[in-house]
């Protein structure tokens, strides 16, 4: 086992999982359980200061010498580097990943998950806060980078070319969940093409299904209070 993976059952943490997978990598996984606050912990915050999921330790890094690593973009390119995988062969290829990456970090990722957040989690809150604007506001941006997203891949096979990439790998976890964030997709022909093809990786599969029975747990007010700093 060369690489720790710092791990919980989210988006961000299927993007590391899928990848690991992909390339082949041998990894050991190490559970961070974000809703008791073990992120906090002072020996994960040694390798993610910013308190997030997910994070890796390489322990066989550069000059052979244990390295951590966090924030998942920067993980997904480290990784493809190692590997000389799913990174583009040319120059020009790997503008293009890099920038649909970037679209992913700095896009759907927190639009994502604030409609995840303003749809499912704050009208559960204790007091509830069914606010529906924010709700509008995040379900709207969504739809606005899906329709993006489609008319991208109506240009070609994956979302940074035609071969699949880290790009794929990065906005595929939370593209699938685009029901969970009250999306209509029957207008999106190839992003539902891409979708499907995409899912259908063998590899993608076993990422995705990564202590998956850990996800959704139910949340008690303890659990609020760490989540949402409240």
């Amino acid at each position: 086992m060369t690489i720790d993976l710092y791990f919980w059952p989210t988006p961000n943490g299927w993007k590391i999982s899928i990848a690991l997978e992909e390339m082949g990598l041998d990894y050991e996984t190490h559970l961070v359980n974000i809703s008791k606050g073990e992120q906090f912990a002072p020996e994960f915050l040694k390798i993610s200061p910013n308190n997030r999921m997910p994070a890796i330790v390489d322990r066989e890094g550069p000059d052979g010498k244990p390295i951590p690593i966090f924030e998942s973009g920067a993980i997904l390119q480290y990784l493809a580097r190692k590997t000389g995988r799913f990174y583009g062969a040319t120059e020009r290829e790997r503008i293009a990943v890099d920038q649909w990456l970037m679209w992913q970090m700095g896009g759907v990722g927190p639009m994502a998950g604030q409609a995840h957040h303003f749809i499912h989690y704050a009208p559960n809150l204790d007091p509830p806060q069914d606010l529906s604007y924010p709700r509008d506001r995040y379900r709207a941006e969504v739809r606005r980078l899906y329709g993006v997203l489609d008319r991208q891949l109506a240009e070609s096979a994956y979302v940074a070319g035609a071969e699949y990439s880290i790009a794929d790998m990065a906005i595929w976890p939370w593209a699938h969940l685009w029901k969970r964030q009250e999306q209509d997709i029957s207008d999106k022909p190839h992003f539902t093409r891409w979708l499907d093809t995409v899912s259908a990786r063998p590899a993608v599969q076993r990422g995705r299904a990564l202590f998956a029975e850990l996800r959704n747990a139910p949340q008690d007010k303890d659990s609020q209070a760490i989540l949402f700093r409240r």
